[in-house]
């Protein structure tokens, strides 16, 4: 079945001249961000190259290092030496930009009693301006930032300006507790903790008001909570004004939702009140200074809609700023929007309102999930890029949201598979997750691939979960998985470039970054049905219209489809699966698929 708003799309599809291929960049920084094929790593859990920084430097047991190998929220031991090591291995995947989680230096534990954690993850900083010492130096990073430049691939850096390592408590809660989030005009900045209470920060006019002046009426933070640095945390964090309690919000933890979404502590992660001028000021300058330091291509901003949009709106054209000023003129800025429904214009909004560039595709990862294991109408990819136009600067645009199919917070894609078909056997799980690997490799975006779903690494759900270590295993939740196309276990090394997602990723990023229709090219949807089956669009190289015909089979039966194309189109080289080799007749070719299978034919004109 047709979707009804073919024709719309139709009706502005190009003339398909001769295939052209990929002009190779004069430099990698003149690749623009849709270009790239990205690869996500938690240096921590990737590659173990100095074994002497294990333990960050820190001297006892695993609640003072950190460091305990068989625990799955505790270091393993993965640095940055260990990404250098490897990059033959990433590069040989077809990346072309390398994402590396947070490598700032973190609280190494925080936690309640008995249910402590560590921050291999990177999302607890204390120091914005070093390396955590567990993953090794500067020297390190620069050497890998360097490394990476050599081979013509991008570095970007994960940020968060959220919220820093939990340090304030709260005297009503008592240390360590967690305190229920307490509203604005319950407790407002004016009164000591709470609308009856002392008058406090005279003058204050509100926190719409984003001036040095105001803000600096905004002395006493005891409205919401009495907040306090513990002793001997005085000066935990770095730059030095992050330790002035007056910077935050204080007001107990999110509920994700409402007003709390941006002012709240994100599970008593200190959450900076990122109105004040002081906060966007230090924030610009930290960040700069990376940029200065180390030349970074891009930036992924953690957390990014919890943060208020006026930050982003001074943010971001400091940051491009700063690239430009260093020689890089497309400098890659998306944000995490974290989403688990299909609505782009929910994540649309922080690009028009925060002015965001652009924000991880969460709708493209759960509409191509739904329909690859749960049996979703392949309409349900139809619809996703019909919302292309909300995005600030429409469709194009949309072409530079990082595309991707699971993470290291909510569960990796072959989970995913498992969870929805639990009696699916090894073959068929393999042919999904690859069906869903070749939409992510060639439909519109930039695909990123979570390191280890290149090896089948499936976890047991999301958070810790799905945080396996590429490097030989210690912790026996992940020792006990099945892995997807492989008899391997995470109880050893997993680097094998002839694992059957490895060959496959590596072959369509090969495609994808070859053929401009693939990287930048417009989307016109062929076929969808109300029902699993075919999926059919084509990608239109922007520059002379050449067309590249993608065909998936969601379902466990084989089809063939007569399926439109331009009318230029006749003949067609395969790319990946099998293509017919002619058209049928003007404007139309015939589509065979295998059961979970795809192609992807390049039309070629007929004159």
């Amino acid at each position: 079945m047709k979707l009804p708003l073919l024709a719309l799309f139709l009706a502005t599809a190009l003339p398909a001249p001769a295939l052209a291929q990929a002009a190779a960049p004069a430099s990698f920084r003149d690749r623009l961000p849709q270009d790239e094929v990205i690869y996500f790593v938690l240096p921590d859990r990737f590659e173990n190259a100095d074994p002497s920084n294990d333990r960050g430097g820190l001297k006892g047991g695993p609640l003072t290092t950190g460091f305990d190998p068989t625990h799955k929220g505790f270091y393993h031991g993965g640095d940055l030496k260990g990404l250098v090591k490897r990059l033959d291995y990433i590069q040989g995947l077809g990346v072309t930009a390398l994402w590396v989680g947070p490598i700032f230096k973190n609280k190494a534990v925080q936690g309640a009693k008995g249910q402590e954690s560590a921050g291999y993850h990177g999302y607890w900083i204390t120091d914005f301006t070093k390396v955590d010492p567990h993953l090794g130096t500067e020297a390190d990073f620069r050497a890998l930032v360097d490394a990476a430049h050599a081979r013509g691939m991008k570095v970007y850096m994960d940020i968060i300006v959220n919220h820093t390592a939990d340090v304030i408590q709260y005297r009503e809660c008592g240390e360590g507790s967690k305190c229920d989030y307490r509203d604005r005009a319950t407790y407002p900045y004016q009164r000591k903790g709470g609308v009856t209470g002392k008058a406090i920060n005279a003058g204050f006019a509100g926190d719409a008001v984003q001036t040095p002046e105001n803000f600096a009426k905004l002395a006493d933070p005891s409205y919401a909570y009495t907040p306090y640095i513990p002793k001997d945390l005085e000066k935990a964090k770095t730059p030095a004004w992050l330790n002035d309690v007056t910077l935050y919000h204080n007001r107990g933890n999110s509920t994700f939702a409402g007003e709390s979404s941006t002012m709240g502590d994100f599970s008593g992660l200190d959450d900076l009140m990122t109105e004040n001028p002081k906060v966007i000021a230090g924030m610009i300058d930290i960040f700069g200074g990376w940029i200065d330091r180390y030349g970074v291509d891009g930036f992924r901003i953690d957390t990014a809609q919890h943060v208020n949009p006026e930050f982003w709106q001074a943010f971001v054209p400091a940051m491009k700023a700063r690239a430009a000023a260093k020689g890089i003129a497309n400098f890659h800025i998306f944000g995490e929007v974290a989403t688990g429904d299909m609505d782009p214009a929910r994540l649309a909004a922080h690009t028009r309102v925060d002015k965001l560039p652009a924000v991880l595709d969460f709708a493209f990862d759960r509409a191509v999930n739904d329909v690859v294991e749960a049996d979703a109408p392949t309409s349900e990819l139809a619809k996703l890029f019909m919302g292309d136009s909300l995005y600030e600067g429409g469709a194009e645009a949309a072409e530079q949201l990082p595309t991707f199919l699971g993470n290291h917070d909510q569960g990796r894609v072959g989970w995913f598979i498992r969870k929805a078909k639990p009696k699916a056997d090894d073959a068929e799980v393999l042919k999904r997750d690859m069906l869903a690997h070749a939409m992510l490799l060639t439909l519109r975006g930039v695909p990123t691939i979570y390191s280890g779903d290149e090896q089948g690494f499936a976890g047991d759900g999301g958070d810790q979960d799905a945080r396996e270590d590429m490097f030989a295993s210690k912790v026996a939740v992940y020792n006990d998985n099945t892995l997807i196309g492989s008899k391997s276990t995470n109880a050893v090394a997993n680097f094998n470039p002839d694992h059957p997602l490895y060959r496959e990723i590596s072959a369509l990023a090969k495609v994808r970054t070859s053929h401009p229709a693939l990287t930048r090219g417009k989307t016109v949807i062929r076929w969808v049905e109300e029902k699993p089956g075919l999926f059919a669009a084509s990608r239109l190289d922007p520059a002379t219209g050449a067309e590249i015909l993608l065909a998936f089979n969601t379902s466990t039966a084989p089809i063939t489809r007569q399926v439109e194309v331009n009318v230029g189109s006749t003949r067609f080289t395969t790319l990946a699966g099998t293509c017919v080799p002619t058209a049928s007749a003007p404007g139309s070719v015939t589509v065979t698929l295998p059961p979970l299978g795809y192609a992807v034919c390049a039309a070629e004109s007929g004159q």
